[in-house]
């Protein structure tokens, strides 16, 4: 954990910072927000989106290895991640518009043992040379402990997520 610790303080300090933040939360939800720039056309940030077996962080998937992870982007089609006898589906693909717009529905890790819906929406803009990155993800429910010491988990592994797909993405 501290070589990851030291890896994201060493990138943060390369990289221009991209802006992260609980939206808000409460008592039935929290929203969350990143944005960014890649140095990429939005096709090519896409892309590179859609592999994220080559960025996330396999210390925060169930196999331990980022490269059962999988984005199907096709009508139904799963964030998924292959685990020794099965899988696991961390969100499911309902809008996929190619080089603009992915829109993922479900509950991440923990969440989905939870009572709760989630929706998550990444967008794609042109700027100047390459692409503005923005990633939404918004989860109500219930949950009897109260969303803020959970939003504020969820919001750390989605921002070093966002970090390491820019860096991904030849940021």
């Amino acid at each position: 954990m501290k070589k990851v610790m030291v890896l994201a303080c060493a990138l943060g300090a390369l990289l221009p910072a991209a802006s992260a933040a609980v939206q808000s939360s409460g008592p039935s939800g929290f929203a969350l927000g990143f944005e960014g720039d890649v140095a990429i056309p939005p096709a090519e940030a896409y892309a590179k989106f859609l592999q994220v077996g080559g960025w996330w962080n396999p210390e925060h998937s169930y196999s331990g290895d980022a490269a059962n992870l999988r984005i199907t982007p096709e009508p139904g089609g799963c964030w998924c991640e292959t685990v020794p006898g099965g899988f696991v589906e961390h969100l499911r693909v309902v809008n996929a518009a190619p080089g603009r717009m992915l829109v993922f529905s479900g509950g991440l890790g923990p969440l989905q043992y939870m009572g709760v819906a989630g929706s998550m929406v990444v967008t794609f803009e042109a700027k100047d040379a390459g692409t503005h990155v923005k990633l939404r993800y918004a989860v109500g429910g219930y949950d009897p402990e109260g969303f803020a010491t959970l939003s504020g988990a969820v919001d750390g592994v989605l921002a070093e997520g966002f970090e390491r797909y820019r860096t991904f993405a030849g940021q």
